[in-house]
């Protein structure tokens, strides 16, 4: 199917008075998550994940996606008005948005985001439309072996190129494929590892796991922090937006730049929106012919990590879509509700599913404008959600949390899911063990496990199918070398020790 007809096809299928309305909720709910510290988009996405199983596929899955992508827009005001990031992703914003506010450029700040947000998500889904089906078209020659080898790639990748102890990713991503063992196996019918509970016998709940670790769990760390003070909040009129012509000239070249890093980061297994925009800032600090600016109210400074984490988030959807490998947790998420809703990413699935494809693709540009309008001329509106005391929020949003697992299959033994897994993901945020690359290894355990007893049925028990096969030995190759990569500085460190008590027994 060639563009043009493909574009055709998205348009009948997102241009639809249901798909408009789940596309303006999906991103309004965005921008309202990304404007609240403490929340996040993955808490929004685990929380309105029950509510998509009474909808169509492509309402559900425009719907989550507007979620994902809008968080990052609303993001940016809480970091520039008060410095408190409303996502991780916007932390490098606050950098040099806070102190572009005290100068009361305020205004130009989020006009600024919002502009560079918007070229930066749009970059990345040209980029969507483009490279996706010729990448699935190119998975097509894959076997089980290069399947095997490609998910066992992406879940190191997303323990070792995840900001963080690469070795506490590992664990992780090692604990969410142990998890995801839970249950009645699908090749013999053998309940395992259910410890008696006959609620564990068709495995963990993927929807209370999810909000468990990135909804209870987010709530409770940031249950203890002291109140934020909005008192200080500078208000926005909406004459101050226009920035002038040398701020202008100072944003447009860094977005590009921000853009293009964004959408590289963006599809590799595990990297996501948050490496992407310190990568962007740190680009711009490289190239810059005065760095001593960043930190006291650089254009540049938020303009390229705002474009970088937006084309990010877009680009992520294409190994996601075309090779069943989640970019990150948030895309983990959707790809769960994917296969709720009996999709299977694949690369037959721009065929087989191009309607969703396409009007899944549609969906992002028309959830881009709606950002566009909605951000600028609701900046005050965004500034007073501000005001909103955690006291009153987090316990709505436990409650709300509770509900929507309940209802999914009306059993209070999933409410009891999350609430020991909102305690997991405390404990693991409290020690920095990642949770994201958890979730991952969770719902690729069971298609990991899948291609890899298919490869060894087709060979006949032969393991060195893994390694006979060109592509899946490259990307097993690739896997060693960020294995070697992550323990190098772990072997170093060991080494220098030793020689070290060495010398200080010698003397």
């Amino acid at each position: 199917m060639d563009l043009l007809t493909g574009l055709t096809l998205g348009f009948q299928t997102a241009i639809t008075p249901e798909a408009l309305m789940f596309c303006f909720f999906g991103v309004t709910v965005g921008m309202f998550i990304g404007v609240l510290p403490g929340i996040g988009p993955l808490a929004a996405v685990a929380m309105l994940l029950p509510v998509t199983y009474h909808l169509e596929p492509l309402s559900a899955l425009i719907m989550l996606a507007g979620i994902f992508y809008g968080a990052q827009y609303g993001g940016s005001t809480a970091s520039i008005l008060l410095n408190l990031p409303g996502t991780s992703t916007t932390a490098v914003t606050a950098i040099d948005g806070y102190p572009m506010a005290r100068k009361g450029r305020a205004g130009a700040a989020l006009f600024i985001t919002t502009i560079a947000s918007f070229f930066g998500g749009c970059f990345a889904i040209v980029l969507l439309m483009s490279f996706a089906p010729a990448l699935g078209a190119m998975a097509l020659r894959f076997s089980s072996a290069e399947y095997f080898s490609i998910m066992i790639l992406g879940l190191v990748a997303a323990a070792t190129m995840s900001l963080g102890n690469p070795v506490k990713g590992i664990v992780s991503v090692v604990a969410g494929l142990m998890l995801a063992m839970v249950g009645m196996d699908t090749t013999s019918g053998q309940v395992r590892y259910t410890f008696g509970i006959l609620e564990l016998q068709d495995g963990l709940n993927l929807v209370a796991m999810a909000m468990g670790l990135f909804g209870v769990a987010e709530i409770l760390k940031n249950a203890g922090t002291p109140e934020r003070d909005s008192s200080g909040v500078q208000k926005v009129r909406m004459r101050d937006l226009m920035p002038t012509r040398q701020e202008l000239r100072e944003c447009w070249k860094p977005s590009i730049r921000g853009a293009g890093i964004g959408s590289f980061i963006g599809v590799l297994p595990g990297a996501g929106p948050t490496l992407a925009a310190f990568l962007a800032y740190a680009m711009e600090k490289r190239v810059a012919r005065d760095p001593s600016r960043f930190g006291k109210g650089a254009v540049e400074g938020i303009s390229a990590p705002e474009a970088a984490n937006n084309a990010s988030t877009q680009a992520a959807f294409i190994p996601t879509l075309a090779l069943g490998i989640p970019g990150d947790a948030a895309m983990a998420v959707l790809l769960g509700a994917m296969m709720i809703h009996g999709i299977q990413p694949r690369p037959e699935f721009f065929t087989e599913n191009a309607d969703l494809f396409w009007g899944l693709v549609v969906s992002f540009w028309v959830g881009n404008l709606m950002l566009l309008v909605l951000n600028i001329p609701l900046i005050s509106v965004w500034v007073r959600i501000l005001t909103i005391p955690k006291r009153v929020l987090f316990p709505g949003v436990i409650f709300f949390i509770c509900v929507g697992v309940y209802s999914v299959n009306n059993n209070p033994f999933d409410v009891l899911m999350v609430i020991v897994f909102g305690l997991v993901g405390y404990v693991m945020n409290a020690f920095q063990y990642p949770t994201a690359p958890l979730l991952m290894g969770f719902i690729l355990g069971p298609m990991i496990e899948q291609h890899f007893r298919r490869a060894i049925l087709f060979s006949r028990g032969d393991y060195t199918t893994f390694i006979d096969r060109p592509i899946s030995a490259v990307f097993l190759a690739i896997t060693a070398l960020l294995l070697v990569l992550m323990a190098a500085p772990a072997v170093r460190s060991w080494a220098g020790n030793r020689s070290a008590n060495r010398g200080a027994g010698a003397e």
